[in-house]
């Protein structure tokens, strides 16, 4: 693909950004033009299109609309089974806290000290929204996962973490935990440097405010504690490889979440591009941990996994996990599976840290691609972009993509709409007319 997209973006989007184009009526040749090229599915064999696309790639990204959506996790999970018995697929990586995660990464693998049950790891999980990932998708496709893994040597099992750049505190107290067992000499000088953060008091918005305001950061800190634990990495078998690996993530983690509150409070570019830094970084090393012939399954939020050269992100300077990847990888190696609905039901809190509730998600705003999308008369289908659909001129303009995250105002969606060229932002597009939420496990 060629992208000579900002120029193309920087034109348009100033009299479009951040808005669906609104019309009264569908466009009938651009309904027409996705419904000639919808493939309807009910099946996971309906999917072999998608899945032979994948085939040879080294990373394949799933999107999602939203945080809390039944579907999405459903049929992510579908495609992740298939790549992982058909195409020799690795891991799983997840926009998920990595202590957390991790631990359901050991259930998952019939590690030695894992939790009993893949329910109990989930009801472990109380950091808000528990629900992302304490869900009954989680809990099925966990359980699948620990019966695939069952037989296989540890060297083949497949892996689930979590990428993201949040669960700092935890992340803290896992280190804590190996560097008191495993590096006792250098434990207290650890400690000390961790306790710049720590003593915060798990309120990382309190630090970001303390810097802000002329204090003195944790960036050196931190930063010299994951020296220390690379100058002490000691590999003697694969056991002890898979502890660092782990230790070093933890201490990566930490890092990484300083930066991000940090320069949350001053820059909402930076702080985006610092947390994608880190879920990119944490991507790469899995598929070095995993040998030359890996191959990864990413699933995360379709603002982190759709091209944003192709949004209006790309014109504010913000990048993401699809465009690094297409970047260093090539376009070849990476496939991006974006997902949409028309209407349906979501699981969101109304602001940061409040109680989880089932929301209305309304008909999708006349002019957007998910509008547009709904005129199809197929329950749920998918589109395969190609090189011509590139460049055909019904595409040529950005459609607005409704975007829904962990919080969520129903009675004001105009900003929830993503300006996007589809075409360029995903190799596949998954569409459901109707949606409906997450069931929690608690």
């Amino acid at each position: 693909m060629r992208f000579k997209l900002l120029i193309l973006l920087s034109i348009i989007f100033i009299h479009c950004q951040g808005q669906p184009a609104q019309q009264n009526e569908p466009d009938n040749d651009l309904v027409s033009f996705f419904g000639t090229r919808a493939n309807e599915f009910a099946s996971a064999t309906d999917l072999n299109p998608v899945i032979n696309l994948a085939a040879d790639r080294k990373l394949i990204l799933l999107g999602e609309a939203s945080h809390g959506t039944h579907e999405y996790y459903h049929w992510r999970a579908e495609i992740s089974k298939r790549l992982i018995t058909e195409k020799g697929y690795n891991f799983i990586a997840v926009e998920g806290d990595w202590a957390s995660i991790y631990r359901l990464n050991k259930y998952v693998k019939g590690k030695s000290g894992a939790l009993n049950s893949a329910r109990e790891v989930l009801l472990s999980f109380n950091r808000w929204p528990e629900w992302m990932w304490a869900n009954t998708d989680i809990l099925i496709l966990a359980d699948w996962l620990r019966e695939h893994n069952k037989n296989l040597p540890q060297s083949e099992k497949v892996g689930f973490y979590g990428k993201d750049v949040y669960g700092q505190w935890e992340a803290m107290d896992d280190l804590l935990s190996f560097t008191s067992e495993f590096m006792p000499d250098q434990h207290n000088e650890i400690e000390r440097l961790l306790n710049c953060f720590a003593v915060f008091s798990d309120d990382e918005w309190q630090y970001a405010r303390s810097v802000a305001s002329g204090n003195r950061s944790c960036e050196t800190d931190l930063r010299r504690v994951v020296n220390i634990i690379k100058e002490n990495y000691q590999i003697t078998d694969l056991a002890d490889e898979k502890m660092w690996f782990r230790a070093k993530q933890n201490a990566l983690v930490m890092q990484n979440a300083e930066s991000f509150y940090r320069l949350a409070v001053q820059s909402n570019v930076d702080s985006w591009n610092s947390r994608v830094n880190h879920m990119w970084d944490t991507v790469q090393r899995l598929l070095t941990k995993y040998g030359d012939d890996s191959k990864g399954i990413v699933w995360a939020h379709n603002t982190h996994v759709g091209d944003s050269r192709a949004t209006s992100m790309g014109l504010n300077n913000q990048y993401n996990i699809g465009n690094l990847s297409r970047n260093n990888l090539g376009e070849e190696d990476v496939l991006i599976v974006g997902f949409g609905t028309r209407i349906g039901k979501v699981n969101a809190g109304s602001q940061w840290g409040s109680p989880m509730q089932i929301m209305d998600v309304p008909n999708a705003q006349s002019g957007s691609l998910d509008y547009y999308l709904g005129q199809v008369p197929m329950d749920q289908f998918f589109l395969v972009f190609s090189e011509e659909d590139r460049r055909h001129p019904l595409l040529a303009d950005p459609l607005g993509h409704r975007a829904i995250g962990v919080t969520y105002n129903p009675r004001s969606e105009q900003g929830n709409y993503v300006p996007s060229l589809p075409a360029y932002r995903y190799d596949v597009l998954i569409f459901f007319q109707e949606t409906k939420e997450l069931t929690p496990v608690r």
